[in-house]
């Protein structure tokens, strides 16, 4: 008798969500997040209310004097009681709890065999630190300005959307060698 070939479980790391699926819940998502809040997804409000709260607790009286943290700073709210603070500590938990049911977690830092795991680092740490940095100037996240600029059909959302794949497309062509 022939062994029948197995077919991979879903324990075994290979299960990813269709894309066609995953579009439709996160487009769900945004038009709960739209009509529960009234605004769209985001996550550079929650990096931003975090550096406020870590100013505020590391000096004070900085923070309560500057005019940029202190339009954060009130005795009525506190900046990491945002929802924009949980939606990113969500994400970070489904995440998390992805790779734990799928079999997908591991701590490795993956890079091309070309490259160090240094600079696959500092790579890394640079284009954060110039995305976090970007995302201020645009008074916004990709997520923000694309996705949900381009929920509710409006041009600006569809320019920052190419803007950004082209910019992308761009880059990886030019950085390519950090990775392949």
């Amino acid at each position: 008798m022939e062994k029948s070939e197995e077919k991979p479980g879903w324990r075994k790391g290979n299960f990813y969500v269709n894309p066609y699926l995953g579009g439709l819940m996160l487009g769900l998502v945004l038009l709960a997040t739209f009509y529960i809040t009234g605004r769209g997804l985001g996550a550079s409000g929650a990096v931003k209310n975090t550096v406020v709260t870590t100013v505020h607790t590391l000096a004070p009286a900085h923070a309560e004097s500057s005019h940029y943290y202190s339009k954060f700073l009130s005795t009525n709210t506190q900046p990491m009681n945002n929802w924009l603070v949980f939606e990113v500590l969500g994400v970070l938990a489904g995440a998390f709890l992805s790779g734990l049911i799928y079999n997908r977690l591991n701590f490795r830092i993956e890079h091309s065999p070309k490259i160090t795991s240094r600079r696959r680092l500092i790579f890394a740490f640079a284009g954060g630190m110039l995305f976090g940095f970007g995302s201020q100037l645009a008074r916004g996240c990709t997520s923000g300005a694309a996705l949900s600029g381009m929920a509710v059909l409006s041009a600006a959302g569809f320019i920052t959307m190419m803007a950004i794949f082209g910019t992308a497309y761009v880059f990886a062509y030019i950085l390519r060698k950090n990775w392949i």
